[in-house]
């Protein structure tokens, strides 16, 4: 029997012992780069562990990834592993500070930051095989708005746009969003402000994004709330290390604890949507046993 032919094989068994249990995917995104997108994925993906959830952080910036970095991780195989063969999605997880499990991608590759249609549906596709319990998937994407940026952020159920107080950053966010909305039918966001000095800077940085998006979209934003500008989160990253994780007690760590108790409460969508999706297989089935015969 080919090789792949088994792997297929073999993935469908271990589908079938999987607890049926719907997967919340949360992309975490930004126009611009620079604005802390993947510290907020790392610490946002361990806050959830450290509330008892089961959870997977993908490095979906896939030609420049550093999700391994920022955590002192030395991974053998990554994501481009992945996309030429040599192994499964699950060979490549490497685990991190509170059972967080990551899925590295490669770095400073052109061919990685430039996968064709097929090959960024194949990655997506591929986490239906992860064969362990998993409550939630965290998909740290690039920042701008290139083609895997928007397949990954279309695939995943809730979409967390990261910006900061630099008007490149809300323009740039203004512009995630309307290509997401307008060319692929997403009509909500999140939006997280990151490295504020004040609670109202946050809340002025979203007034002005709902200000243009209520102008000219049709989308609903949701505002989750601010990570404060806080020193230790520099010295974590020094460390190689989340600063929920070094630095407990810190201003951030407070922050990034209570945003993830924020969308640990949000509704869980079950019911595929009618695109490819993460999990795609198992919201099909679940929605083929809550539909009468």
């Amino acid at each position: 029997m080919p090789a792949e032919s088994s792997l297929k094989n073999q993935a469908a068994g271990l589908r079938g012992t999987r607890p049926d249990k719907p997967v919340r995917v949360i992309a975490v995104t930004s126009g611009k780069g620079g604005v802390g997108r993947t510290n907020v994925s790392v610490n946002l993906a361990m806050s959830l562990c450290a509330q008892g959830k089961k959870v997977v952080l993908m490095d979906a910036d896939l030609g420049l990834a550093n999700v391994d970095v920022l955590l002192g991780l030395n991974p053998q195989r990554n994501l481009g592993h992945v996309i030429n063969g040599e192994c499964s999605l699950e060979d490549v997880i490497a685990i991190a500070p509170q059972g967080l499990q990551i899925v590295p991608a490669a770095s400073g590759i052109a061919q990685m930051a430039n996968l064709g249609a097929s090959e960024q549906a194949g990655l997506i596709q591929a986490f239906s095989d992860l064969s362990h319990r998993l409550d939630v998937l965290i998909v740290d994407t690039a920042a701008g708005i290139c083609p895997s940026v928007l397949s990954f952020s279309r695939a995943s159920q809730e979409v967390i746009v990261v910006v900061c107080d630099e008007p490149a950053s809300i323009t740039d966010a203004y512009a995630m969003i309307k290509v997401l909305s307008r060319d692929h039918g997403q009509t909500r966001f999140h939006v997280l402000a990151n490295m504020t000095h004040s609670t109202a800077e946050g809340q002025e940085l979203f007034r002005k994004l709902v200000r243009v998006t209520d102008r000219f979209l049709d989308v609903i934003l949701d505002y989750m709330g601010a990570i404060p500008y806080d020193e230790y989160i520099r010295k974590a990253v020094q460390r190689q290390r989340a600063v929920v994780d070094a630095y407990p007690r810190s201003k951030a760590a407070a922050a990034f604890k209570k945003i993830a108790q924020t969308a640990d409460k949000w509704p869980m969508t079950e019911n595929a949507a009618g695109h490819l999706q993460f999990f795609f297989e198992q919201l099909v089935e679940r929605r083929g046993e809550e539909t009468p015969t």
